[in-house]
């Protein structure tokens, strides 16, 4: 009776899934021996989350069919158990989007069996191959760890060294037999690089070994392929092509990202998701100057037409924020403004001659402020036989800023050089952006712009390493 029972349950299965392969949908039916919940969920991977995709309910044979009328794009699938949550991984490709699952609870991807989906079978081929490995490996490790024999020890160390060549000779194999499908090129996607024996000094060799996995990161990971997008792996190895291979300097990202980006182009959704991803990644970016990455991914592709899926005032928005950043990017020579001191009398920050020139955007009735202002005086008097001077900006108006002077003298910082605008002449508030207080600017006798947005009590180590990098240039 259950013979006939799961026969007929995929003789109306088949003909549900050629209804929607007619119609280019999607079904995916699983049956789980064991499995007593009433629903089953379909989850996907897509940058380093999982997300829900579909929900299905146990029919009356047992079985739990997720459908749609439209195909779901390719990629690492999650057939996700409640209550626990427990999961495996299926490939969905756009030539397979009709197969049956059949399981165990017990051994989910032990006793797997899939209809329709040649992707999958290969896939767990795989998945079982490495899984006996690390058993074996297991076991290995297990018996070096319970050892005092030496001897014992190096066999172990040995059996280890030959199963990972085991291993990765399957790799090799499994890719050459299977590489125009979606299992082969995952697998393929995982080896990493053999890595050449470099000569030279220590520093040299790590130097060539940094260039050659940049240039070599990719060789077997097809960044144009749509279905990579969703799957477990492509977000760390991206994160990690951008973060660990290249300086963390903003040039140097920018060179990264580049690369990453034009790879991902004929992937439109995954290039859209990146871009995406590295716009908000360094809009948020706390580390001093990566703002310059910011401005370089508008200048470069948001600018010119590269994010048609973006809203008109959006789009606006995000390039009208670059301009104003743009002037304020370390290495930029500080915009000029020209400020009233309290006698009344004008003075420029170019005409401010200091070896460095602090300039500091504050408010007496702000409260970060008043935390910051002490910190910045002790830096001052410890700093300004050293070429240091305070070029302060009370961000007051029109009849408040008769405060800024009562503020200064109470607490002490008369002999810094304080200003106002009350009215807004020079247009600092808008030139520096000043949504915020307070703002600190580390700038050098030509005004360049050596450090900002950092906090007053880092003020005496960023100096203290621009001076000892200036006498180390010497």
């Amino acid at each position: 009776m259950f013979k006939r029972v799961t026969i007929l349950s995929f003789f109306v299965l088949a003909l549900a899934q050629q209804a929607l392969a007619g119609n280019g949908g999607y079904s995916i039916s699983v049956t789980i021996d064991g499995f007593t919940e009433k629903e089953l969920y379909l989850g996907y991977y897509l940058g380093d989350k999982q997300y829900l995709r579909d929900t299905a309910v146990a029919n009356a044979q047992g079985a739990f069919v997720f459908q749609g009328d439209e195909p779901i794009p390719g990629g690492v699938y999650l057939i996700v158990l409640p209550p626990n949550n427990n999961f495996f991984q299926i490939l969905v490709t756009q030539k397979e989007q009709q197969f049956s699952i059949q399981t165990t609870l017990e051994k989910l991807s032990d006793n797997i069996q899939f209809k329709g989906s040649q992707e999958n079978a290969l896939f767990y081929q795989y998945i079982n191959f490495l899984s006996a490995r690390s058993k074996e490996a297991e076991a290995i490790n297990k018996s070096i760890k319970e050892t005092q024999d030496a001897a014992q020890k190096e066999k172990g160390q040995k059996e280890l060294e030959a199963l990972n060549g085991k291993v990765k000779a399957y790799q090799e194999e499994f890719v050459r037999a299977n590489p125009n499908s979606f299992a082969g090129k995952i697998v393929a996607a995982n080896i990493n690089a053999d890595i050449p024996d470099f000569e030279g000094t220590e520093e040299e060799k790590m130097m060539k070994t940094l260039y050659y996995l940049r240039e070599h990161y990719f060789d077997r990971l097809d960044l144009a392929n749509p279905d990579l997008l969703r799957t477990p792996f492509l977000f760390e190895k991206i994160d990690y092509f951008v973060n660990k291979l290249h300086f963390q300097h903003p040039d140097s990202l920018a060179i990264g990202i580049d690369t990453i980006l034009a790879r991902l182009r004929p992937a439109e959704e995954s290039f859209k998701y990146y871009l995406v991803h590295f716009l908000n990644s360094f809009a948020t970016s706390k580390l001093v100057g990566m703002d310059a990455v910011y401005v370089h991914l508008v200048d470069t592709y948001y600018a010119v037409g590269d994010a048609s899926w973006i809203a008109e005032e959006q789009l606006k928005k995000i390039i009208d924020n670059a301009r104003v950043l743009k002037p304020l990017l370390i290495g930029k020579t500080a915009p000029d403004i020209q400020m009233q001191k309290r006698d009344g009398t004008k003075i420029k920050l170019s005409e401010v001659n200091s070896e460095f020139t602090i300039l500091y955007f504050w408010r007496y009735d702000c409260g970060h402020c008043k935390e910051q202002t002490p910190v910045v005086k002790a830096f001052y008097d410890k700093y300004k036989d050293k070429g240091v001077k305070i070029f302060a900006v009370c961000v007051k108006f029109r009849d408040e800023v008769g405060d800024c002077w009562k503020y200064v003298d109470e607490n002490g910082t008369g002999d810094w050089l304080h200003t106002i605008d009350p009215y807004l002449e020079s247009r600092y508030y808008t030139m520096y952006n000043v949504k915020t207080t307070p703002q600190i600017y580390i700038l050098d006798r030509n005004k360049e712009i050596l450090s900002k947005n950092i906090g007053a009590e880092q003020l005496e180590e960023v100096i203290d390493k621009i001076i000892e990098m200036r006498k180390s240039e010497q």
